[in-house]
């Protein structure tokens, strides 16, 4: 059996970037359980595991246009610096907040001014080229719902 659409493929994966940093394992812990072809992951990485086998092992490269894309100018937002709490005004400072509906809203600080402070709402993984090492250790027939 292969992985194709349809199948419930369970994976070990290692996620780096171009300088080798590890962003991301789940090596040693639970699997990463997806249905293939459902769109549950990046496009990149479900092209990249498509006909592979159990056991089977391979590094991913997976360019921004299919996974988080580019970086987006307008996803910059800047606002003052009384809206946010004192220990959040450096560079790189992880920020989590709400949208006007509620939802969950992620940014970063990518510069800090004498009155505002410069957000970065892009995903943090937008313009970068990702690098997946992946072992599939497991692929079932998804049951179909009667």
């Amino acid at each position: 059996m292969t992985v194709s659409s349809g199948t419930q493929v369970s994976i070990e994966y290692t996620l780096r970037l171009e300088d080798e940093a590890v962003v991301d394992t789940n090596v040693g812990s639970d699997p990463l359980t997806y249905v293939h072809g459902s769109h549950q992951i990046i496009p990149g990485l479900e092209k990249g595991l498509d006909g592979m086998k159990i056991g089977e092992s391979r590094r991913v490269t997976v360019k921004p246009d299919e996974a988080y894309g580019s970086v987006n100018p307008e996803a910059f937002k800047e606002i003052e610096k009384e809206k946010l709490p004192p220990d959040a005004l450096k560079v790189g400072a992880q920020l989590e907040g709400r949208d006007a509906s509620g939802q969950p809203v992620y940014a970063r600080v990518a510069e800090v001014k004498d009155q505002t402070v410069v957000l970065d709402l892009n995903h943090p993984l937008a313009g970068k080229t990702l690098y997946f090492d992946i072992k599939i250790l497991d692929i079932k027939e998804k049951k179909s719902v009667k």
